[in-house]
């Protein structure tokens, strides 16, 4: 099986805010620089898709970096896992950068670079990716991340529908409106609570499972056929599948670190998919890979295997 995705490559800093407070417009506020290793989306994805798959899957990014150590330095570590980054290319503007902030209670957010060389992800780009790695005939799921232009993404939905792949897709709260109309290409969109408010609309402090109920009313309403999870962190997520709107709790962890889990969360969805588990079950599998992926203080935990998903099911006692 070929899995293509097409979103952000790059690298961050975190930083431990000192003080409860909200950030102020114009407050100057300390921070402790923490020692974590942070990727951008397309990298998080497709590094558990590949490491819970195994061999039996190619596993191809398309997307650019800048040519700086940073963006050198993401290109080697997904190598290194076992991606194909043959279709990665080289900007000639800087490699996307985030800086991650967190505030004591764990709550936080990040402010991510724009006209970084994600930005320089096109249409071309993807058909050309494309061109080059898919065969007629051939099994495959295409998934579309943020932080690259709308467009690339768009392109990339559109060839995977023509060759009959399956499409997942997620898009940030700001995007949601101009996103809407691709939906039509997406077989199993993923959000977060924040994004499934922006999508429904509703009130963002509404009740996670009201959300989760309206965002599938306004998507289904785009695409009857489309399948949904909802992340809400600890209060779990929900799965519609056509039919059903199901719960699943979060596991029972102690989170060090919450950047990525959603990120996780989708690629233990592509994996689910791949192995084609029916969406009640994907999501559980899914939400086992977040659990696991908040332990680490890395948005990428290198130790995370396919045994230690299985054995945390049977912990669980979710039959997958």
């Amino acid at each position: 099986m070929l899995i293509v995705g097409t979103g952000g490559i790059g690298s961050g800093m975190f930083l431990a805010l000192h003080g409860d407070h909200t950030l102020g417009r114009e407050e100057s506020r300390a921070a402790t620089l923490l020692d974590r290793h942070d990727a951008a989306k397309l990298h998080i994805v497709l590094h558990y898709v590949r490491t819970l798959l195994g061999t039996g899957a190619d596993v191809v990014p398309v997307g650019m970096v800048g040519d700086d150590p940073p963006g050198r330095d993401a290109v080697r570590r997904m190598a290194d896992a076992g991606l194909d980054v043959s279709a990665v290319g080289v900007s000639a503007r800087p490699t996307l950068f985030s800086v991650c902030f967190q505030y004591p209670d764990g709550t936080g957010g990040n402010i991510t670079t724009a006209n970084s060389a994600s930005d320089d992800v096109s249409p071309e780009l993807v058909r050309a990716a494309w061109a080059r790695r898919v065969h007629s005939g051939q099994k495959g799921i295409a998934v579309a991340l943020p932080e690259v232009p709308l467009a690339a993404r768009a392109e990339l939905l559109r060839l995977a529908t023509g060759a009959g792949f399956r499409r997942v897709a997620t898009f940030v709260s700001a995007e949601i409106g101009a996103a809407v109309p691709l939906l039509g290409m997406v077989d199993l969109l993923a959000v977060n609570l924040d994004e499934a408010a922006a999508l429904a609309p509703v009130t963002r402090h509404r009740d996670a499972a009201a959300t989760a109920t309206a965002a599938v009313g306004r998507a289904t309403a785009a695409n009857p056929g489309l399948h949904l999870v909802v992340t809400a962190g600890r209060y779990g997520s929900w799965a519609w599948d056509g039919h059903d709107l199901t719960h699943t709790p979060a596991p029972a962890v102690t989170a060090v670190n919450t950047a990525g889990a959603g990120d996780a969360h989708l690629a233990g969805l592509v994996v689910a998919t791949a192995r084609g588990l029916p969406l009640a079950a994907a999501n559980r599998y899914a939400a086992l890979v977040s659990g696991r992926s908040v332990t680490s203080p890395h948005t990428i935990d290198t130790g995370l295997t396919a045994d230690l998903i299985r054995a945390d099911a049977r912990t669980a006692g979710w039959d997958l």
